[in-house]
């Protein structure tokens, strides 16, 4: 997608508001990797799914700096609650920061440690899981969350392009891809799901469980 192209598109749909707005501002300021922030568009989407399957309870894998995680509470009804898992510490005040300043705060329930550690202490039923953290960790997160995802539940997983390096035959060190390229392949091959791989920014897979 071009620049003039993403130019187009971010001024014709809904915009993302103050609060995101210096949320993306601030994570380019004062963080290392801002480009993993999910960005307007991609935002817009995340909260368009809500609105459409009408999720009352939802996972994020991977919250860094909440800007998904804001998106989906947007989109999310006033009775649904969001659990977000962030395994790097450093980011909690970052994250508490914005969502202080959102009137969605109390839908959000953060979790700082590990997901692989975190998920199987999770009870209930997910309506939505939307996976965005280590790519090495993807099939492990999908197999955990499966059977805590609703029939007729959403998955959502982000980076599934991976720079088009999903294309490429990896060096052996290089787990990321090894384990995006590992998860595209486990989804394709699984009959228990539909799904479809969008070419939204770096990929984004939806997975519907039947």
């Amino acid at each position: 997608m071009t620049d003039a192209i993403e130019e187009y598109i971010l001024s014709h749909i809904d915009d993302e508001g103050d609060l995101l707005r210096n949320l993306n501002r601030d994570a380019h300021v004062n963080l290392l990797r801002p480009r993993m922030l999910s960005g307007h568009l991609q935002g817009r989407l995340l909260k368009m799914f809500c609105r459409m399957v009408q999720p009352k309870r939802i996972l994020e894998i991977g919250t860094y700096t909440g800007y998904a995680t804001l998106c989906l509470a947007e989109g999310a009804d006033d009775d649904a609650e969001i659990h977000t898992l962030e395994v790097n510490d450093e980011l909690e005040d970052f994250i508490m920061k914005h969502l202080h300043k959102s009137k969605l705060e109390d839908k959000i329930h953060l979790h700082v440690g590990d997901a692989l550690d975190i998920i199987p202490t999770l009870n209930g039923v997910f309506d939505l899981v939307f996976i965005d953290a280590n790519k090495r960790h993807y099939c492990q997160y999908y197999d955990l969350i499966f059977d805590k995802v609703k029939s007729g539940g959403l998955i959502i997983a982000d980076n599934t392009l991976w720079d088009g390096k999903v294309l490429e035959i990896p060096h052996h060190t290089d787990k990321q891809t090894i384990g995006i390229q590992e998860f595209n392949d486990k989804i394709a091959k699984d009959d228990r799901v539909e799904k479809v791989i969008l070419p939204i920014r770096d990929g984004l897979t939806l997975i519907w469980k039947k």
